[in-house]
Parts: C-alpha cells; structure tokens; sequence
C-alpha cells in the first residue's frame, strides 16, 4: 500500500505526520521542540520540490510512506494521483492519500511562510516549530486513524483502540 501524507507546503505538517507513522516521532506524547525540528523534511523543502512525491520510509506493515507538497492544486493533483494510479494499477485500492491541512494552525502558517517563502529560517522555524506541537494532538489522531484504515486485518473487531495524546 502507498500512503502519502499532503498539504500545502508539504514541509510541516505532513513531514510531521509521516513521521508519526513511521514511528520516528510519538503518537502518544508531544514531541519536544527539536525532535521536530530534526524530523526528516521539516522546514526544509525547496521550490524545486513542490509537487514531487518524496519517499520517507516503510512502515511496520510494509506500506510505503510519502510526503507531497501540493500548493494550491488539491483540487487538481489528489485527482490527477488518483487517476494515474488507477491507470497503473487498476483501482485504488491500495493508495490512501491523507490531508494534513486541517490540522494546521496559525502558528504553522506565520512560522512557515516566513521560513520557507520569506527565507527567514531563523524567525519562522521555532515559531513553526511551536505550532506544530501545539498541532501534534490532531496531527497524532490523524495518523492513528490512517494506520488503521493500513493495517492488516487482526481479527474479529478488527480495530485495536488507540490512546488519547498526552499533552506534556
């Protein structure tokens, strides 16, 4: 199965997010400031990588995990994926494709469009950085629920059920 995790700026939180699901980062607690910081992707894509599927891991179901930056475009590139993966294989089955934009906050926004479009790194990504912690909650029940909808069948029931965050 293939999973990518998408927003606008595809840098924050989806790098978070995919980062969740991977296990890098916890589910069940808020990271602290520089564990998201040191998240692979975060706060650091370019313009030459809008619009591209970027790679982040397996995770422990085998499914492969992706980030995208979308912009703008939701409304032409969720379909456009949806068709040429259908085109390829033959339905979509196996592809879920996870929105991370309504978990972003104000923070999110100030902090990240001051790094990455005013390229004031240094003002944007703490401020970004605090934004997402504060979005770690949503973020974290986002990807729960994305790992059940991908993991394999364990039974009757079906659905293991997950713990509530812990704000710290």
């Amino acid at each position: 199965m293939i999973v990518i995790y998408h927003d606008v700026g595809g840098t924050h939180s989806a790098a978070t997010g995919a980062a969740m699901h991977l296990n890098r980062l916890p589910t069940h607690t808020i990271p602290d400031t520089q564990a998201i910081i040191n998240t692979a992707n975060f706060d650091q894509l370019t313009k030459v990588q809008r619009g591209k599927i970027l790679y982040i891991g397996k995770d422990e179901f085998n499914n492969d995990v992706y980030t995208l930056c979308r912009q703008y475009t939701k409304k032409i590139t969720i379909p456009a994926i949806k068709d040429m993966f259908k085109i390829t294989k033959g339905n979509t089955d196996e592809l879920v494709l996870v929105d991370t934009s309504p978990t972003v906050n104000n923070w999110m926004r100030l902090g990240g469009f001051s790094s990455r479009r005013l390229n004031l790194v240094s003002f944007g990504r703490p401020i970004v950085a605090y934004g997402t912690r504060k979005a770690c909650p949503k973020i974290a029940q986002l990807v729960k629920e994305t790992k059940i909808k991908v993991s394999p069948p364990t039974g009757p029931g079906d659905q293991v059920p997950v713990p509530p965050i812990n704000p710290s």
